[in-house]
């Protein structure tokens, strides 16, 4: 075992480099490299924050997309790894609900037992697996394997349906592929105008910001999004704009942006007729959309409708013009839909494929490129190929060597298929891997009671969990700097991870689990527990698909070659996507009109005292997900302890809500009572809500299940709910029942 590793951050898809250093082998800490722009500085630094004694000592690395600073979370991230609450052995929930340890041998034994029960009482698709985007390449690629073939169920998918799946059909449908960022980060350095919708980087992933400061400093950086953010306050010192449009309108505001495009000639028509098809329909629909209108719908101006068309435009002909979606703009029923509507506008302007602009969308978490490409989603089978392919089939049959017809056909997208739990002809036996389904899921509520409805739950985690504590079964695995791997991060940049210490002796692998639980189960194929063995098959599996890894092995990697999908075997891979082709067969892009649709009335308040707002969602800069890991690190929980409701202070004083004082957010799915911060960054119709916390703050009790048709992403955007001071403080009662709802 060496004394020092080089790895990546384990928290979001930027994968920040960083070296791991055994402490006791440390001379004088070294300083990492100094960022080379000057960035905001409470959100990224190239100076660690004071952490607790840690297992191993953090360094930030020189490496394209971070330049050696991280986060807080990336600076305090090895903090996790000798933390008191580790789980070290596996536990087993007792009939008065304490969780005891168990040996290996009878934790996997029950396991097995409780799948032959379930495929015997119900049938093979009675057992479920739910993957999550934190997966190492190989785990996910196997995940997906292990489902198909040794459970013998196609109930199975992964927490990315909820962050890339509307961004990955749009991408699809257009492009004929889905890589989050078809071209190097890097490339944005040098952008003269950059939009990006529905992202908020300067909290998510601050060290991205960096690349943002060109087109900042030249007013071209523009931001779309209901709140100030840190993003959108970060364009004001270069004369950028905010877009604070009504939420939930950002397909239309897209389709008047994309009006003034064309009606103002602005379109690059060559590039229009020589590589893409459907102008004439995408025409006709934007057509109803003139700036005026647009503002009457959206709010927003119509002279800074104008004035983005134009940027963004000039941009393409001088120095370059990007457009970036996120989660904001694509987490709604509509999101697939309103992605698509974004690279429209991208094609009107000639922009993907370019050397010098381009579109693409901004993966979230650490693994969710990679995540979505190698066998754990319902429909799909690895190297992004459709599980209702012959060809894809009898492809993977030959690899895995099996009758094809042992492969089980698509499964049900995540909403459905937790939807499904303990019902009559649903899952009853499930099976959950780095994933916090009770408090990341929509309609958390629901997802709870459904869980507590299952037959028998398995949870893989390496802590406590709110999904680890509705278990039955809870088999401890590996942290990240105790495992070797490869990710793929937003780039589409295939990384290597790196083990730096041993882990806990009770701790195993979710490779060795699953290679463990196939034997007991007779399973076809093989399954091996060494990563860089899974790998290889891993590339034999992608070859000849769309995320080809075929010519990528761990030794290049181990060199530090860069490594962009599709990498085919004898190629270099592909660092820019779109420069000769599309990936349709006849190699055009393909532009899809699309138009908003009406969204379903919600339910009016019980409470005539209570106000209907628009609740949004997303992150904060010390926490991760539904921060089952954040939440566990000293220094950052006490930047950000609990959940705030964020509230305009002109709405907060029609309410009698003060600062501070005590707030209940509800619809007709739950209830969330936490303190408000008053801030002038939202708008007065609108109330913003992190989804980092359980309990009586899980923003989730809210987010309605509803789905877009094409991607099955849930409606976590766009939700009405019903706002109300609380007048007296909350009973230990209330707050007993509700932390057990």
């Amino acid at each position: 075992m060496t004394n020092s590793a080089d790895t990546h951050c384990p928290y979001c898809a930027l994968q920040c480099a960083m070296t791991l250093t055994s402490p006791a082998e440390l001379a004088p800490a070294p300083q990492p490299g100094p960022v080379p722009v000057p960035l905001l500085p409470t959100l990224h630094s190239s100076a660690p924050a004071a952490a607790a004694p840690a297992a191993l000592e953090v360094s930030g690395r020189d490496f394209p997309t971070n330049r050696g600073g991280l986060c807080r979370k990336g600076w305090t991230s090895a903090t996790l790894l000798n933390h008191p609450g580790r789980i070290t052995e596996p536990l087993l929930k007792g009939p008065d609900g304490v969780h005891r340890p168990i040996s290996w041998d009878h934790a996997l034994d029950l396991a097995a037992s409780a799948v032959r029960d379930a495929r015997a009482r119900y049938g093979a698709d009675a057992v479920g697996v739910f993957g999550g985007g934190g997966l190492t390449n190989e785990k996910a690629y196997m995940l997906g394997k292990f489902a198909r073939l040794a459970l013998r169920t196609s109930r199975i998918d992964y927490n990315g349906r909820f962050c890339m799946s509307s961004a990955a059909a749009a991408g699809m449908r257009a492009f004929g592929v889905d890589r989050g960022l078809p071209f190097p980060l890097e490339a944005l350095d040098t952008a003269s105008t950059i939009l990006m919708l529905g992202s908020n980087v300067a909290e998510t992933m601050p060290p991205f910001v960096q690349h943002l400061k060109g087109a900042r400093d030249a007013g071209g950086l523009i931001v779309v999004d209901p709140r100030r953010s840190a993003t959108a306050a970060f364009t004001a010192d270069g004369g950028g704009l905010h877009l604070q449009p009504l939420p939930g309108t950002d397909l239309t505001l897209l389709l008047g942006i994309s009006h003034v495009v064309i009606h103002e000639g602005l379109v690059d028509t060559a590039f229009v007729e020589e590589r893409t098809a459907g102008y004439s329909a995408v025409v006709r629909s934007v057509n109803s959309f003139w700036p005026e209108r647009v503002q009457s719908l959206t709010g927003v101006p119509a002279d800074l409708i104008r004035e983005t068309a134009r940027r963004l435009a000039a941009g393409a002909r001088q120095g370059g013009s990007y457009i970036l979606t996120g989660r904001g703009v694509e987490q709604h029923t509509d999101g697939t839909d309103t992605a698509t509507a974004a690279i429209n506008l991208s094609l009107l302007l000639g922009l993907p494929g370019s050397a010098r602009s381009g579109y693409g969308t901004l993966t979230g978490q650490g693994n969710g490129q990679g995540g979505r490409e190698h066998g754990q989603k319902a429909d799909q089978l690895p190297g992004y190929r459709k599980i209702t392919d012959p060809a894809a089939r009898a492809h993977m049959a030959r690899v895995w060597g099996v009758p094809e017809e042992t492969i089980p056909g698509p499964g049900l997208p995540a909403v459905q298929l937790l939807k499904s739990l303990g019902q009559p002809d649903g899952v009853r036996c499930l099976f959950i891997h780095a994933s916090n389904v009770v408090v990341a899921s929509p309609d958390a509520n629901a997802v709870t009671a459904g869980l507590r409805s299952l037959d028998f739950l398995v949870v893989c985690d390496f802590f406590m969990s709110e999904t680890a504590a509705e278990a039955d079964l809870i088999l401890p695995v590996l942290q990240w700097a105790e495992e070797e791997g490869t990710l793929t991060n937003l780039e589409g940049r295939v990384l290597r991870r790196r083990r730096a210490l041993a882990p806990p002796a009770g701790a195993r692998s979710e490779l060795w689990i699953m290679a463990r639980l196939a034997e007991r189960l007779d399973a076809p194929s093989t399954y091996s527990e060494d990563p860089e063995t899974v790998f290889e098959e891993l590339r034999l599996a992608s070859a000849g698909g769309l995320a080809d890894y075929s010519g990528i092995d761990y030794a290049m990697l181990d060199r530090g070659e860069a490594a962009y999908w599709p990498y085919p075997a004898g190629s270099t891979g592909t660092p820019r996507l779109f420069r000769d082709r599309f990936a349709h067969p006849d190699g055009k892009a393909v532009m899809t009109a699309v138009v908003p649709r009406r969204r379903r009335t919600p339910a009016a308040s019980p409470d005539p005292a209570a106000k209907t707002m628009t609740l949004i969602t997303g992150r904060l800069l010390e926490h991760y997900q539904s921060g089952a890991q954040t939440r566990r690190v000293t220094e950052l929980l006490a930047s950000q302890p609990e959940a705030m409701v964020q509230v305009h202070p002109a709405a907060a004083e029609a309410m009698g809500i003060m600062a501070g004082s005590l707030v209940s957010v509800a619809n007709e799915r739950g209830e969330v009572v936490c303190k408000a911060e008053l801030s002038t960054d939202i708008r007065p119709d609108t109330v913003f809500l992190p989804f980092h916390f359980p309990g009586l703050g899980s923003a989730n009790r809210l987010t309605e299940a509803a789905t877009d048709p094409t991607s099955g992403m849930p409606e976590f955007k766009f939700n009405k709910v019903w706002v109300r001071a609380v007048a007296a403080p909350l009973s230990s009662k209330m707050l007993q029942t509700t932390e057990a709802s």
